[in-house]
């Protein structure tokens, strides 16, 4: 069986050209992400599996919960994805058009995991620093988390920088074990 990734990128590239095409890549983002999260709701994802339920049956059900957060051309596409039986890959094909989507905005997404919390100004220090080191704009989410004892671990795309004394106790044990 195919991987749902595998599933979902021609899915994803026919969304991204139509949005590129009508220039609406920024709504096109709001109701994949939309939808995506109305099909991944647990008691959602039950009805759309229940096999008394047609695809007209689930068409309605999408359509209806989504309503006006889907365009024209976004309700056409979700009749596609249920005739398709492919509802289930909603979420892939969600990441993989904000992915195309920030590729073609030079955008890059960094989540940076500090042990404490960063003020706006370390904040946009880092961003800054991110953005001429990848030559992108860079869209931070900031985490706290407690387990990394002191300094960030910071991860933009497949690139993890790992500054946080949690790693360097990691590598000395390592190194140690050598």
């Amino acid at each position: 069986m195919a991987e749902p990734t595998t599933i979902a990128r021609p899915y994803a590239e026919a969304a991204f050209a139509l949005a590129r095409e009508a220039d609406a890549l920024s709504a096109w983002s709001s109701m994949l992400r939309y939808a995506s999260t109305v099909v991944a709701d647990p008691a959602m994802a039950r009805s759309l599996d229940n096999p008394k339920f047609n695809a007209g049956d689930k068409e309605s059900l999408i359509l209806s919960v989504c309503g006006d957060k889907l365009d024209a051309m976004g309700r056409r596409f979700m009749k596609v994805l249920v005739e398709a039986d492919r509802l289930a890959v909603l979420p892939q094909v969600a990441a993989l058009f904000e992915h195309l989507k920030n590729d073609a905005e030079g955008v890059a997404t960094a989540r940076i995991d500090s042990a404490f919390p960063l003020t706006d100004t370390q904040v946009a220090e880092l961003k800054g620093a991110l953005e001429k080191r990848f030559g992108k704009m860079i869209e931070a989410t900031v985490n706290v988390d407690p387990e990394l004892v002191g300094g960030a671990r910071i991860t933009v795309g497949d690139t993890v920088i790992d500054a946080s004394v949690q790693a360097q106790l990691q590598s000395m044990a390592n190194q140690l074990r050598a």
